[in-house]
């Protein structure tokens, strides 16, 4: 038996990289999943079970769609930063860029300088342009990170039993 493994390019920006997930970053996920303000608006809380899931899908849909969510960690400690990428789910209107920093990772810049480098990858990789975003009416830090990569609102439907708004990110817009 062969195994299934996913070509996942690595992007480096200044201070980050965007990396294949591993199963060394189970921990970093679990202690992001366990918390209820983190995890709000991308499902709420899981179990270590259910986090085992969102890592094996995360590769899984690398190797099924060509692209996916990167690893972030932090070029200076090799810390895991958090989760930023291109993701288009079999239930998602179409690609989406979607990000979320674990804890103590916040205000430092670090999820606009990995998104910026993940939406470059996406359209000189992988040829996904004009990408959206989903979001929470309710999430202004997500809000305000889409709008400081220039994204803007196009429209609002309701998204897994949620309002949630589409924002659409520069390029061209989808087919």
């Amino acid at each position: 038996m062969t195994a299934l493994t996913p070509d996942i390019p690595v992007i480096e920006t200044e201070r980050l990289v965007l990396r294949e997930p591993r199963l060394s970053d189970l921990d970093a996920m679990v202690a992001f999943y366990a918390g209820e303000e983190r995890t709000r608006f991308i499902g709420g809380r899981v179990d270590p079970f259910q986090v085992w899931g969102r890592l094996a899908g995360q590769i899984g849909h690398w190797a099924l769609r060509g692209y996916g969510m990167w690893m972030v960690e932090e070029r200076a400690t090799g810390a895991p930063v958090g989760r930023i990428g291109l993701l288009y789910p079999a239930t998602w209107p179409e690609p989406e860029l979607g990000w979320h920093l674990f804890d103590g990772f916040e205000g430092k810049g670090y999820a606009f300088e990995a998104a910026s480098a993940a939406r470059d990858a996406g359209a000189r990789l992988f040829g996904l342009t004009g990408l959206i975003s989903l979001i929470d009416p309710e999430n202004i830090r997500s809000q305000n990170l889409a709008r400081r990569l220039g994204a803007t609102i196009e429209r609002e439907i309701e998204f897994m039993g949620h309002p949630c708004h589409i924002w659409r990110h520069p390029g061209k817009t989808a087919a």
